[in-house]
């Protein structure tokens, strides 16, 4: 599969885990690639925790289930029967999590490229998800990344030290297929705009 085939079949899996464990040679090699990511200085500033013991997974289950409710708490009657359908996660099916961390201190207090602009750091760490997400998609796995969580919670279910932050709980597993559209245009709550409509030239447009 081309990278560009990976980009265009690239979904956030829900519920279309088959509920087989992803096996120990493909998780490593999804690994690998998230950790062949590149980083600002060269600080490679993430961690993965797996978790694959059933009863962590069920535990932070019902936690993400009680942040869905709260959510869906917070809705209009219209939008709120529009979220009732939608599955937010597939933490048990899935039968692996992994949390990817963030730590700012690591490569000392001088990383090359961050000093004027923070966050590179935390970019950084978003690319090894990325390359994570598109290495499964081309090996037919699934993953979906889980926003459902007080971060405090899952830093501590993760075990993380001070200073290490939790940037995303992602659900990996085999599939027994893949959406062709994503679930949120499927279920009403919200479209892709077009690319022309993100493309500027030269300025910032606010026509287009």
């Amino acid at each position: 599969m081309s990278v560009f085939e990976a980009i265009g079949r690239r979904r956030d899996v829900r519920a279309e885990f088959s509920g087989a464990l992803i096996d120990d040679a493909t998780l490593e090699r999804l690994l690998a690639a998230a950790h062949s990511a590149p980083s600002v200085g060269n600080s490679q500033p993430w961690d993965f925790i797996v978790v694959q013991d059933p009863n962590r997974l069920r535990e932070f289950a019902i936690h993400v289930s009680g942040q869905r409710q709260k959510f869906a708490d917070t809705l209009p009657d219209e939008r709120a029967r529009t979220f009732d359908p939608i599955k937010i996660d597939g933490i048990v099916e899935s039968g692996t999590g992994i949390v990817v961390t963030y730590n700012h201190g690591r490569g000392g207090p001088h990383i090359l490229g961050r000093h004027t602009i923070g966050e590179t750091g935390l970019y950084s760490v978003i690319l090894a998800i990325s390359n994570l997400w598109l290495a499964a998609t081309a090996l037919g796995v699934g993953v979906g990344w889980v926003s459902f969580y007080e971060e405090d919670y899952l830093a501590e279910l993760a075990g993380l030290p001070e200073g290490i932050r939790p940037v995303a709980y992602l659900c990996v597993g085999p599939v027994k297929q893949l959406q062709t559209t994503p679930d949120l245009e499927r279920f009403g709550w919200r479209t892709g705009r077009p690319l022309s409509s993100a493309v500027h030239r030269e300025r910032f447009s606010s026509t287009a």
